[in-house]
């Protein structure tokens, strides 16, 4: 495969102070000397068509007659053979926020996710000759990289505390977005497109979904904290326990020591404020 070929030309503010005094020699001379000075100001105009420009963070790839020639990319103003086809390729930075598009995850559940990527183009004779249109490429490889990686990974985990540290969508924002960014960067290096970032721009459960996985994440997070608030009333209640035995407070048999423990697991694990009853009788009352 050829790759890019770095060029320059020659400085066109000289060729055109060359062209000029060509045009305006020939029509001076072709009205007061002799009409072959015609020649000189045909020579002039023909000389125009070669001057162009190439600002900064942009490129010129050159062909003659379907001839890669090479790629201007030094900023400046120049002249070069008027046969010459000049294609401008932008070397600036560009943003692609793709469409939001609806895939299934690895388990299934259809979700809604798009892509923010930078990119620009490296290569320029890749990206001129190598496909047929660079930027519609990089947008139809980001939409089919975001596809591939949403079927890689689960959107969210639901399970026990033992796979918290599988990589998820939603939590895993850095290991999905270097993913992303090395598949990207894989798909359009043929293109001589250099991937600058790559991230998730949108997620979420699709709207058919969406209400019973809300429904879900609040069970989840309900169970958890329940698991929580019983893990600390055991302590609490182990550690009142202990306190109690250790100062010699009060002597508790095994039926007393479950009333109470049943007692305090009611208060410490109620979702709602306990009403206290007095007893003025005895233990036993």
């Amino acid at each position: 495969m050829k790759e890019e070929k770095i060029i320059t030309f020659s400085n066109g503010y000289i060729f055109l102070f060359l062209a000029l005094l060509l045009i305006f020699g020939g029509v001076y001379g072709a009205f007061n000397i002799n009409n072959f000075f015609v020649i000189s100001t045909v020579i002039g105009v023909f000389m125009l068509p070669g001057f162009f420009l190439v600002n900064p963070n942009t490129s010129k790839v050159i062909l003659l007659f379907g001839k890669y020639i090479g790629t201007v990319k030094e900023n400046g103003f120049y002249w070069a053979n008027p046969f010459y086809t000049k294609r401008n390729i932008s070397l600036r930075a560009s943003n692609f926020d793709s469409e939001r598009v609806k895939v299934n995850d690895k388990l299934g559940n259809p979700i809604m996710i798009s892509t923010i990527l930078v990119w620009k183009v490296e290569n320029t004779y890749k990206a001129a000759f190598d496909v047929d249109n660079y930027e519609n490429f990089v947008r139809v490889q980001s939409d089919a990289a975001v596809r591939k990686l949403a079927s890689l990974y689960p959107y969210d985990n639901f399970e026990d505390e033992g796979m918290d540290e599988e990589i998820t969508l939603r939590a895993s924002v850095n290991e999905v977005s270097e993913a992303l960014e090395k598949e990207l960067s894989e798909r359009l290096k043929m293109a001589g497109i250099e991937v600058l970032e790559a991230r998730i721009g949108y997620l979420a459960y699709a709207q058919e979904i969406a209400n019973s996985m809300l429904k879900r994440q609040q069970a989840t997070a309900i169970v958890a904290a329940r698991h929580k608030i019983v893990e600390g009333a055991v302590s609490m209640v182990e550690m009142a326990l202990e306190d109690l035995s250790k100062k010699q407070i009060v002597e508790l048999d095994e039926e007393r020591k479950a009333a109470m423990v049943s007692n305090l697991m009611v208060v410490l694990c109620s979702d709602k404020d306990a009403q206290p009853v007095l007893n003025t009788g005895t233990l036993s009352h």
